[in-house]
């Protein structure tokens, strides 16, 4: 069986993968949606959905830092890794041990191509074609419902000390795109540092606190309120925002929820 990656890597396989390792995630929490749950043999620390997978499941590190030999000792037929989330370093120490399968995700599109991807890889087809056409009703119902309010200006951020926002070419400026947000911040590439005097955040409506990665609370809204009296600020669901795979079923009607 040859199949590519989203790298258009070739991947050659004699038979269905059966033993798993997730390096991602929401990846991970794709797998198990897709009915692959018993397939899994190792996650990584941060693979919080579904919860109990991690006392289930042999941990076998972080997204950044992995462990090497508990990889080698649980025997994969493959990795799955995520072209932002791993480095190449660790995706090149890893392609020693068995084939890796990365993903690279920038809109909904890249989001369908990867579940489908999974299908074919896992013979799941069927589920994997179910679980796309539930999202992209989900999309379209969440559109209608939309269709007549005001875009909001919004800043996205996703991390402090440095302040840091999602601006173009990451799936979180996608879904802000996607939710019918303006981000302030479209000009600007990644994930730039920015100062709070900043001209482009002046123009926002509102202002986004991400849950994730870094732990806003309620006394960093509280703390921006003192310099913007006059913004909405929230804390959001990081993982709505920017976990692809089968948790974008409950992104639309979250986001809908933003607009109250």
């Amino acid at each position: 069986m040859l199949l590519l990656d989203q790298l258009k890597r070739q991947l050659h396989f004699e038979d269905t993968p059966k033993r798993i390792i997730s390096l991602v995630p929401s990846q991970t929490e794709l797998l198990v949606d897709l009915g692959l749950e018993a397939s899994i043999v190792g996650v990584t620390k941060f693979c919080v959905h579904p919860k109990h997978l991690r006392k289930s499941k042999a941990i076998v590190g972080g997204t950044k830092q992995i462990k090497v030999e508990k990889i080698k000792a649980l025997q994969p037929d493959i990795i799955l890794c995520n072209k932002e989330e791993n480095s190449k370093e660790i995706i090149e120490e890893l392609e020693f041990i068995t084939p890796v399968h990365i993903s690279d995700i920038y809109n909904l599109d890249d989001c369908y191509e990867l579940i489908n991807m999974y299908g074919a890889l896992f013979r799941v087809e069927d589920k994997a074609s179910a679980l796309i056409e539930n999202i992209q009703n989900e999309h379209a119902d969440f559109q209608l419902k939309i269709k007549d309010k005001k875009h909001l200006k919004v800043a996205y951020f996703i991390w402090k000390n440095p302040w840091m926002i999602a601006a173009s070419e990451t799936f979180i400026g996608c879904m802000l795109e996607e939710a019918c947000f303006q981000n302030v911040f479209e000009n600007a590439k990644r994930y730039p540092e920015i100062d709070l005097n900043n001209e482009r955040l002046k123009q926002a409506d509102m202002i986004f606190l991400s849950s994730e990665p870094y732990p806003f609370k309620e006394r960093h809204i509280s703390d921006l309120k003192l310099q913007f009296p006059e913004k909405t600020i929230k804390i959001v669901d990081g993982e709505l925002f920017s976990w692809y795979g089968s948790r974008l079923l409950k992104s639309f009607d979250y986001f809908e929820s933003l607009y109250t």
